[in-house]
């Protein structure tokens, strides 16, 4: 072998190597690290080799071509959490050990059974329908593809009929179940089987909700059941015209899934609302506080078994950084707010100076000619 071709493997070996030590091979669970990992990386690894539980290897192993919609589905949960709370105490932080992979991606929060374990568990398996949905409706999949039941029928008297390609969100919900969803029963402990019953249901409060009445009708007349996903109940109905001169004599109607930042904002009115559960379970969850505990509790409701920790202060066994030197607004009364943000310990104010390109002119011919412009910001960080 010449020297060029020992350079060449040499080099790939290395790459693999660092791929490796990205995604160790037993790692357990940890499938939300794929939406940290390069573009084409977990499906260059392979699914034995990516850092899923043994149900889920299977399940990859079967459906390969999902990889990137998997990736996908976990970048957009872990982007939309960290906007959601990208101004408050607790802001969604993404631990990045010196080797990914070998423990969970939110840390302390992912196994804390509080109510930013709830959004997370709900916001990665909204993440995942979502994208899985997209893959279905832009025909990389053999599966799957556009929603049947809308291709025929509408309203005649109205003028619009179904057509083009509407998503189906059927696919990406059983998908999201199949992937994330393990029984109870394989599990030991009664604290294990609080957690893991709490972490299904909200699971499933990332893919479900109650629709109103103009929602039902809509979805009643295109074959739906009555419960429809969070996804679901974002979808828009986009429709396009046809007729002479421009005229909407009769319209072309499909359906179309909200932006995921949409879910993102629902999800995040239910983390709001979360309901605390009993730390007991008999034969279902049901309220902590007694003289609410005959009160049901709905599909799409977040629960949490313990109380938040104070994310104000460092707290190194937990991995909390707390908020000192987190930036916060000095005039804002919300959660982004000095007041809240610092914790009542108040707050640093420095001067920061910007230099930009301004009052830029076409300069004939041919540069452009621009300003060296100053300001002068006020940054205030917490104590």
């Amino acid at each position: 072998m010449d020297r060029a071709a020992l350079l060449g493997l040499s080099r790939l070996c290395a790459l693999w190597a660092a791929l490796l030590a990205l995604f160790p091979c037993g790692a357990q669970g940890n499938w939300m690290w794929l939406g940290i990992a390069s573009f084409g990386v977990p499906e260059k690894l392979g699914c034995a080799n990516l850092p899923l539980n043994s149900r889920q290897k299977e399940l990859c192993k079967k459906k390969p071509y999902l990889l990137p919609s998997i990736r996908e589905g976990a970048r957009l949960g872990i982007q939309e959490c960290r906007s959601q709370f990208k101004h408050e105490r607790w802001n969604c932080l993404v631990t990045v050990t010196a080797q990914p992979g070998t423990s969970p991606l939110f840390g302390y929060e992912l196994s804390s059974g509080t109510k930013e374990t709830a959004f997370i568990y709900a916001v990665m398996a909204a993440g995942l329908v979502h994208s899985v949905t997209r893959s279905c409706s832009a025909g990389n999949m053999t599966e799957c593809s556009c929603d049947t039941t809308l291709q025929n029928g509408g309203s005649a008297s109205e003028g619009w009929h179904w057509g083009g390609c509407s998503d189906d969100v059927q696919y990406g919900m059983w998908f999201s179940r199949k992937f994330l969803d393990f029984p109870i029963r394989n599990t030991t402990g009664k604290e294990s089987k609080v957690l893991l019953a709490m972490n299904l249901h909200n699971n499933e409060a990332g893919r479900q909700i109650i629709p109103t009445e103009d929602e039902l009708k809509l979805f009643k007349s295109a074959g739906q059941t009555n419960e429809c996903s969070a996804v679901a109940k974002l979808m828009s109905l986009d429709c396009r015209c046809h007729g002479v001169s421009g005229s909407c004599a009769v319209k072309t109607c499909w359906k179309t899934m909200s932006s995921f930042e949409k879910i993102g904002h629902l999800l995040k009115d239910k983390y709001e609302n979360s309901i605390q559960i009993s730390d007991k379970i008999k034969r279902k969850m049901h309220r902590r506080e007694k003289d609410q505990k005959k009160i049901p509790i709905h599909k799409d409701d977040l629960l949490y078994v313990n109380k938040s920790p104070n994310y104000c202060v460092e707290d190194k066994k937990l991995g909390i950084p707390g908020t000192q030197g987190r930036e916060c607004n000095r005039t804002s009364e919300g959660a982004d707010g000095c007041n809240l943000l610092c914790c009542g310990r108040g707050y640093n104010t420095h001067v920061v100076r910007h230099v930009e390109r301004c009052e830029c002119k076409f300069i004939w011919c041919c540069y452009v000619r621009c300003r060296r412009c100053e300001s002068m910001t006020d940054v205030h960080t917490c104590k």
